[in-house]
């Protein structure tokens, strides 16, 4: 299992500062005035609201039906957030794929057009769950249901103008599908570093690694470290039960031992580390024969964290293993591993069905994406997609077709997972950021500031 979802914090935010945090007289009256408007929605309750920076802040919980093929059985309430910049404004619609941010943040689509913003956790993540916990109700039609809802009664009740969807990461897959089953939502949708994994055993994942960077020697120290790891497998084990112990930790529900659990994260740690690093981390990697057993051991800490392999760090992470067993497919990171032949022991050791207990396990169903990769093929438009080059989930893309119309794709030189507008060429930066500001029908201004992402702030991210 290899982190899955950038870190908003790294990507998406903008700094914030308790200096901010003074209401006005003004920005009271906007605030009472956009609560009004949000009491005429029915089945949203405020959770809090608070003014940051004159502008109003809102986190928000929202009935939704646990199916809404059924709307009149269950319910359960969806957590957003809301930061309001003004009625007449384009809305962002933000989606995580994951839980919600934990307080107020800007995505750069929002700071391009400086409009509203509605941030959406996932169904089945935090207290975003059907008491149920049916887990046949986690589907992609579910969550696209979910959001069609929330955009039909914020657009009723507070903002009738240009709307844009975006999220990075499973967030931006998310934003995709939303698309596809209710295309006039929005107006236009940015997908941050979005994979598509049509096919779920045709991988192209280990083969793009092998090929990522500018110094074919990093890989090759990757596959060392990688080899010198499992060679060594009852003093790693021994290091890994330690470390469990010390921290709390178990590796016997989801990976079944924790030596799979170690195999896991070994297969997992050159996609890591090309999906949160750069060129320039080559330089750290123990991919000598005379590493000791603690610099790999920590090396792989590092990168793919041995804590996210317990049960513990997979727990909150469940409702994703799900949907990518399920529908959304997962990278086979074992396949065409000749320099680890006679090593591993486990054929689906990092696969994300290792990861859903056998009680709840679904059938995989190929068609769901092959039904989304036709209709962006047949009848996407106004799409915009930004990836990182060296960034493994790349290596399977959402890509156009003949019916493809008014659509863009954006790749980050030497960019990784947290790749962004901001990141591109000057060039590429002003005409993406002049696309998106002109479906949005704003004053065209492509010399607005852009974030420019910490690849080194990445660490501190959600998988």
């Amino acid at each position: 299992m290899r982190r899955f979802v950038v870190s908003v914090a790294a990507v998406l935010v903008a700094a914030l500062t308790c200096s901010l945090l003074t209401p006005a007289v003004a920005g009271a009256a906007v605030l009472d005035d956009v609560a009004a408007r949000l009491a005429t929605i029915p089945g949203l309750r405020i959770e809090s609201s608070i003014l940051i920076g004159e502008r109003p802040f809102f986190v928000l919980r929202y009935t939704q039906p646990g199916d809404h093929k059924a709307p009149d059985g269950e319910k359960f309430e969806q957590r957003i957030t809301l930061w309001h910049r003004d009625f007449a404004r384009p809305t962002v619609l933000h989606t995580t794929g994951y839980g919600g941010v934990g307080g107020p943040f800007v995505a750069e689509p929002t700071r391009l057009v400086d409009g509203n913003q509605l941030n959406v956790e996932q169904r089945f993540f935090n207290a975003s769950t059907p008491a149920s916990k049916d887990w046949s109700k986690l589907s992609i039609w579910q969550a696209a249901s979910d959001h069609h809802r929330i955009v039909t009664a914020f657009r009723k009740a507070l903002y009738p103008g240009k709307w844009v969807s975006t999220g990075a990461s499973k967030g931006g897959m998310t934003s995709v599908y939303h698309r596809r089953f209710y295309p006039a939502d929005v107006d236009a949708t940015v997908a941050y570093v979005a994979p598509h994994d049509v096919v779920n055993r045709q991988d192209a994942y280990v083969d793009f690694i092998q090929g990522a960077g500018t110094d074919p020697q990093c890989n090759l120290a990757l596959r060392n470290l990688q080899r010198n790891t499992l060679v060594r497998r009852p003093a790693m084990l021994a290091k890994l039960k330690q470390y469990a112990a010390a921290n709390g930790l178990t590796y016997d529900r989801t990976f079944g031992s924790a030596d799979r659990a170690l195999e896991a994260a070994v297969l997992d740690t050159p996609f890591a580390f090309w999906q949160y690093s750069t060129q320039a981390s080559c330089a750290s990697v123990p991919g000598s024969a005379t590493a000791t057993d603690q610099q790999l051991f920590d090396f792989i800490d590092r990168i793919a964290g041995w804590s996210f392999y317990s049960d513990e760090g997979t727990a909150g992470f469940l409702p994703y293993f799900y949907q990518a067993s399920h529908q959304l497919n997962w990278p086979d990171v074992a396949s065409r591993t000749t320099w680890l032949k006679g090593l591993l022991r486990y054929r689906e050791a990092g696969d994300a069905p290792a990861a859903v207990p056998d009680d709840i396990e679904p059938k995989q169903d190929p068609s769901a994406l092959r039904d989304v990769d036709l209709w962006l093929k047949n009848s996407g438009q106004r799409m915009l997609f930004v990836y990182g080059e060296n960034d493994p989930w790349s290596a399977e893309k959402f890509a156009p077709g003949a019916g493809t119309r008014d659509s863009h794709w954006y790749t980050v030189p030497g960019g990784n997972h947290g790749a962004s507008i901001g990141g591109l060429p000057a060039a590429q930066r002003t005409e993406a950021t002049t696309i998106l500001q002109k479906w949005m029908g704003v004053a065209v201004n492509p010399a607005i500031q852009h974030r420019t992402v910490d690849p080194g702030a990445l660490r501190a991210t959600a998988r």
